[in-house]
C-alpha cells in the first residue's frame, strides 16, 4: 500500500484548499509558480521547501520573514513531518500534514499478495498445584511406625497426717469401747481390772 500525504489549509486565504504532496521536492511561498501557492503578505514568495526522503518529507525553512512552526516550534534546519503536524507561517496562516493512501494501491496490492494464514497462539493453560496428600487414617489393627510415647505416670495420692491420727483415735476408742463393754457384760470387772472397781464406786467380793 503506497503511501501519500498531502497539506489542508487550516487558516488563512482559501482555508480547507487540499495541497497534494506528488513531487519530491515541493516549494512553499507567495509565488504563483510554488507547489504550494499562498497568495499571504506573511508569506514569503519562496518561504520552506518540503523534501522527500525516505517515506516522509522533510521541511527546510527558505530564510522566510516570519519563519516557518511546526507545531508551534521554529523550524531552525530541517525537521521530519509526521501525519497530525501542524505547519504556520507568521501568525494566521497553518495547514494539516495529513498522511492519504491511494485506494487503487490497495486493490492491486490485496490481489497479487498471497493470503497467509497466521496461526492464532492459545495461551499455555496456567499450571495447576498439585493437591496435598491427604493425612493417613488409622484403623484398627494398625501396626505404628515408630515407638509410642509413654503415657506419664499419675502422681500417687497421698493420705494428710491428721486423717491418718483421726482413723488411729476412732480405731483405739472403738476397741476401748467394745473392750470394756465386754467387760461389763461378762461383770469381769473383778477379774480383770480389780483396781478400778474402787474407784468406779463398786466393790469386789
Amino acid at each position: 500500500m503506497s503511501a501519500q500525504f498531502q497539506l489542508v489549509i487550516r487558516s488563512g486565504p482559501n482555508t480547507g484548499n487540499v495541497y497534494p504532496l506528488e513531487a519530491p521536492e515541493v516549494i512553499i511561498g507567495r509565488d504563483a509558480s510554488n507547489g504550494v501557492s499562498i497568495n499571504d503578505a506573511e508569506v514569503s514568495r519562496k518561504h520552506a521547501k518540503l523534501s522527500l526522503h525516505g517515506t516522509a518529507y522533510v521541511i527546510q525553512d527558505l530564510g522566510s520573514t516570519n519563519g516557518t512552526f511546526v507545531n508551534g516550534q521554529r523550524v531552525t534546519g530541517s525537521q521530519v513531518l509526521n501525519p497530525g503536524d501542524t505547519v504556520s507561517f507568521g501568525e494566521n496562516i497553518s495547514l494539516m500534514y495529513e498522511a492519504t493512501y491511494d485506494p487503487n494501491a490497495t486493490v492491486i496490492s490485496s490481489a497479487q499478495a498471497p493470503r497467509t494464514v497466521v496461526p492464532v497462539q492459545r495461551p499455555a493453560p496456567a499450571p495447576v498445584a498439585a493437591p496435598a496428600p491427604a493425612p493417613a487414617q488409622a484403623y484398627s489393627g494398625q501396626v505404628p511406625a515408630g515407638p509410642l510415647p509413654a503415657a506419664a505416670p499419675r502422681p500417687k495420692k497421698k493420705f494428710p497426717v491428721w486423717l491418718i491420727i483421726v482413723i488411729v483415735l476412732l480405731v483405739v476408742v472403738c476397741a476401748c469401747a467394745g473392750f470394756f463393754l465386754l467387760i461389763d457384760q461378762l461383770n469381769l470387772w473383778c477379774k480383770v481390772l480389780p483396781f478400778l472397781v474402787p474407784l468406779l464406786g463398786g466393790t469386789c467380793a
